[in-house]
């Protein structure tokens, strides 16, 4: 069985299932962190992947192979308002002229931003806030000090034919390499900000610099950003325009829909590579 791209043995889900049971009982924190330790189950950086652990742990339990303990706590909403961050994503009372060559472009580091970015993507962005667990890296786009765009990035898609196609990997290379992919999940520009190739702007300042902030937080860097456009809600203009590559359209699954259940809007598949090599890393062994 395979779950967040790492494969189980019949001894490795016995040894779960043990751990399960074991006295004193480990709550689901401790288990996925016990699991990886025991699995050698680590990010580059040498970091436990706990959080991957834990997705895949619940879906060992949906597909009936383990039953966890039940959670400590409630599963937290995945967006709560916050009086203090309610009111600063309103549109302000004017709104500053963006000059393209003095564009800011700011990771998101503590809390404070993180809730204010969550803020700003729940009320402006047509899919809202959800809870992205993983490796990820979160940006404020600034002018003048003032935000006027928003980017998220995290894991790839699992598998999508476009893609697959278009680097020419075997499915060992891409169940070994897919964490040099990285996708970018969210991109807003705010509704009051009117500035002509903004958009294409933002991409290309982000593609510059995207590999060393990866690098920075997880220790590797990553050699291809993919992203999957909504049709016909948006016709991926600014990505053309920043010169990602179009590779074709999804069939209308969900990123982890590996048993076809799913029925998502179809969506056009964008690639931007970020090392002339990109094969070379992805194909490898």
């Amino acid at each position: 069985m395979r779950y967040c791209g790492r494969p189980f043995t019949d001894a490795e889900l016995e040894l779960i299932r043990a751990l399960i049971g074991a006295t004193p009982p480990l709550n689901r924190a401790q288990l996925s962190r016990e699991i990886c330790d025991r699995l050698l189950w680590r990010r580059p950086d040498g970091r436990l992947k706990d959080m991957s652990c834990r997705v895949a742990l619940l879906r060992m339990q949906a597909d009936g192979l383990i039953t966890l303990p039940p959670p400590r706590n409630a599963k937290p909403p995945p967006y709560l308002a916050r009086p203090e961050t309610e009111q600063a994503v309103l549109e302000p009372p004017s709104v500053p002229a963006v000059d393209l060559a003095r564009l800011t472009i700011d990771p998101v580091s503590h809390k404070r931003e993180s809730l204010l970015w969550n803020a700003y993507i729940q009320h402006h962005h047509y899919l809202g806030h959800q809870l992205m667990p993983g490796a990820q890296l979160r940006y404020f786009v600034r002018a003048a000090g003032e935000v006027v765009a928003l980017l998220s990035f995290g894991a790839s898609a699992w598998k999508t034919q476009p893609r697959d196609d278009f680097i020419g990997w075997t499915r060992e290379q891409r169940e070994r390499s897919l964490h040099l992919i990285i996708n970018n999940a969210r991109f807003l520009i705010l509704p009051w900000v009117r500035c002509r190739n903004l958009a294409s702007r933002v991409l290309g300042l982000i593609s510059r610099r995207l590999a060393d902030d990866w690098h920075a937080r997880y220790a590797y860097r990553p050699v291809l950003l993919e992203t999957f456009v909504e049709k016909p809600r948006f016709a991926g203009t600014c990505y053309k325009a920043a010169n990602w590559l179009y590779l074709g359209d999804t069939r209308g699954r969900g990123k982890l829909d590996r048993m076809h259940r799913n029925a998502e809007p179809v969506k056009s598949v964008w690639v931007y590579p970020l090392a002339s090599d990109f094969r070379k890393h992805l194909c490898i062994g």
